[in-house]
């Protein structure tokens, strides 16, 4: 057999790998400015600070797990972005990818930045426009977009539509022109490139479900349908190589070939495109050594490679979208979770590691479990002397799989009642969330500046309860979750 029968992390847990010397006691507390959100420090007690307020605070609020955004840190990196991508020589765009976390505070965040907003789904749709986001700095994405998904976007003046199929052509162009409006139109392409990322998150390759390919002639294709139909205006042509990338390599050879096309376009049809999005994908730092790009050298390379290959070819230069997502909000999230059971477990002869259990899991982060992401986690309450020791960091779901970080070294002294923080979690973990095991989903908690303001509220088992019709007006009285009573719960 290939994998497990009850999953591939079922049998054995995840994977052990060969880990660095254990650090120090001084190492073991740091707060390294490259992960850490940007307020994120020691207070002279040794408590983790976040926003200008001590964690051990917030938890007593807001309770645990609980999901803390540096408001100032995601404000800076938006801002950041807007400025890398403002040039009047070759002018960008930069639309925000919504996948990785939404929510109404940081959609309007986001507009007063002046970025646009990436949304694939009727409901993120429905969220943006909820919080007033203006409909023609939205792009819609989507593999299988409905016909109502459509029809909503038409309806709000949505500015772009990324199209994913040859079919969308046909159905958007027809809804389009019932609604009497123009849709306007990117066309996405795979271009061949895969990125250096997890299989499961690079999506330029051919056998994927997204985009239109580059060498069967279906990209050409839709380009050619999208030109044809009077209610679709032809913008410009959209890639997206792949997800958590360090270096620009991936980005020029798929610049180069979706340049190349556009080049046998105008010469084959005479057509131009006015925008080239190279959509989104750059990386943070999860763990000390990693080196992400800087926005601002990212959009000067970009610049460059773009302006080249148009060059090269004789063609106008389009304008750049990129699409970033995790670049943006995941440095800027941190997740507190409280310790409860810690269970040392020989693992093979004489090698020891400790079971840290905390009261979340793979319901508020399943990224470890389906990318094996790994993530930096300290004792936040209160640093220590004592010796480090080897820890894995697992959940309270019933699954062997239900790992938050595989390993790491905590002081041997962590126990029950002790505040963990996970550090670079406000990408694709609240967005991600699930209720596995009837576990209500966590708060996010924005915090600046010492004030703290809840983004999300936590769900409470009455929640979950009420979509149930055979429990109407059953409601529990009382948090039977476990851990810490929040802020919203009954």
């Amino acid at each position: 057999m290939r994998a497990h029968p009850a999953g591939p992390l079922h049998g054995d847990g995840l994977p052990h790998t060969t880990l660095p010397p254990a650090p120090d006691t001084t190492a073991m507390a740091r707060i390294d400015a490259q992960i850490w959100p940007a307020t994120a420090r020691r207070d002279p007690q040794g408590r983790l600070v976040v926003g200008g307020q001590p964690v051990t605070d917030l938890v007593a609020r807001h309770g645990t797990p609980v999901l803390l955004l540096d408001e100032a840190d995601f404000r800076a990196r938006a801002a950041a972005f807007q400025a890398a991508y403002t040039d009047p020589d070759v002018p960008g765009l930069v639309s925000y990818a919504g996948k990785a976390f939404l929510s109404g505070t940081t959609v309007r965040w986001l507009a007063e930045a002046g970025l646009g907003l990436d949304v694939c789904t009727g409901g993120e749709l429905g969220l943006a426009m909820a919080a007033g986001f203006p409909p023609e700095r939205i792009t819609l994405h989507g593999n299988n977009k409905s016909d109502a998904e459509l029809r909503a976007a038409l309806a709000a003046g949505v500015g772009r539509f990324v199209i994913d199929s040859l079919d969308e052509v046909d159905r958007l162009a027809d809804l389009a022109a019932s609604a009497g409006a123009v849709a306007h139109v990117l066309v996405r392409v795979t271009t061949g490139v895969e990125a250096h990322t997890h299989e499961f998150i690079a999506t330029a390759h051919e056998d994927q479900k997204f985009g239109l390919s580059l060498t069967s002639g279906a990209a050409r294709e839709a380009v050619l349908a999208v030109a044809a139909r009077p209610s679709l205006a032809l913008l410009g042509i959209h890639s997206h190589i792949g997800s958590q990338i360090f270096s620009t390599a991936g980005f020029e050879v798929a610049a180069h070939r979706v340049v190349q096309f556009i080049a046998e376009l105008a010469g084959a049809e005479g057509l131009t495109m006015a925008e080239l999005s190279l959509g989104g994908g750059m990386g943070i730092a999860y763990l000390p050594g990693d080196d992400p790009v800087a926005p601002v050298a990212m959009a000067d390379a970009l610049r460059v490679i773009v302006a080249g290959e148009c060059q090269r070819r004789g063609l106008p230069v389009p304008r750049i979208g990129v699409e970033p997502g995790r670049a943006i909000v995941g440095p800027s999230m941190v997740t507190v979770y409280e310790v409860g059971t810690v269970k040392p477990v020989e693992y093979r002869t004489g090698a020891w590691r400790t079971y840290v259990s905390v009261d979340g899991g793979m319901s508020d982060n399943i990224r470890t479990a389906l990318y094996d992401a790994e993530y930096t986690v300290v004792l936040a309450n209160r640093v220590s002397s004592a010796p480090a020791m080897l820890t894995r960091i697992v959940g309270k779901h019933c699954e062997s799989g239900d790992v938050v970080v595989r390993d790491a070294w905590l002081p041997s002294d962590v126990g029950r009642g002790d505040l963990l923080a996970v550090a670079a979690t406000g990408a694709y973990c609240r967005a991600m969330a699930s209720n596995y095991n009837m576990i209500a989903r966590p708060p996010v908690v924005s915090v600046r500046a010492g004030n703290d303001q809840v983004v999300l509220r936590r769900e409470t088992q009455a929640d979950l309860l009420a979509l149930d019709p055979a429990l109407a007006g059953a409601g529990p009285t009382a948090d039977h979750q476990g851990g810490v009573v929040g802020a919203g719960l009954p």
